[in-house]
């Protein structure tokens, strides 16, 4: 579920002049998006929600039987692990059963892991030799 606006105008705490300043939107849009006569594009709303400090809060927590815990940012359609990494999808996570989502995000969260591994080995590899790779 994304956010809408408002909410997002609301994680900020600013007033929709200060809002709308801020993120370059002419204040009678933005009062039209809020008041319903107008919306914006869905993509909008996640470029917004990119550049929001903190919405820990709005995150979906996502937590396995074994104690495993992700979160789910609709906003921006990304999944979080408990260190903070953050993988962007292009799927929707709604309607996903929640048993065989974890299992998902386990393998996903893994393969990370095991990419970052390698890409981690190699330049510390490189540091120490002189190599060109073609």
């Amino acid at each position: 579920m994304q956010l809408s606006i408002n909410e997002l105008r609301a994680t900020t705490g600013l007033t929709q002049k200060a809002f709308a300043e801020l993120y370059h939107i002419p204040v009678s849009t933005l009062r039209k998006w809020e008041q319903g006569e107008a919306s914006p594009a869905p993509y909008v709303i996640s470029l917004l929600a990119r550049t929001l400090p903190d919405t820990s809060a709005l995150l979906e927590k996502i937590e396995g039987n074994d104690g495993s815990i992700y979160y789910y940012d609709a906003n921006i359609n990304a999944v979080l692990d408990k260190y903070g990494n953050k993988i962007l999808i292009r799927e929707s996570l709604d309607g996903v059963n929640r048993q065989n989502l974890i299992l998902y995000l386990k393998d996903l969260f893994e393969t990370f892991y095991e990419i970052q591994e390698r890409f981690n080995r190699d330049c510390r590899y490189d540091k120490e030799e002189d190599i060109i790779w073609s």
